[in-house]
């Protein structure tokens, strides 16, 4: 399955090493990726592979990481995000 991620939150060093140390702990595979940094903002988008059994936990953890580094992150089955976007 895939998933997107997407990540806001103050900008520091590490997110992206971070975020992507999770990605694989839970063997997500990044397809694509795309950040950038908004008068000190930093905001990502991120494509994943990973296997469906993992993704509720995978969600889980990387939400909890994310509340305890002030950072939004939210992670969503790529099928949701396509009917979310489509008119």
């Amino acid at each position: 399955m895939r998933a997107i991620l997407s990540v806001v939150g103050k900008d520091r060093v590490g997110i992206l090493a971070e975020v992507s140390g999770i990605c694989r702990q839970y063997q997500a595979n990044i397809v694509d990726v795309s950040q950038t940094v908004l008068q000190g903002f930093f905001t990502m988008i991120m494509l994943v592979e990973m296997d469906t059994g993992n993704f509720l936990q995978f969600v889980d953890y990387i939400q909890n990481f994310g509340n305890e580094n002030d950072l939004k992150i939210h992670a969503m089955h790529e099928d949701i995000f396509k009917s979310m976007h489509t008119v």
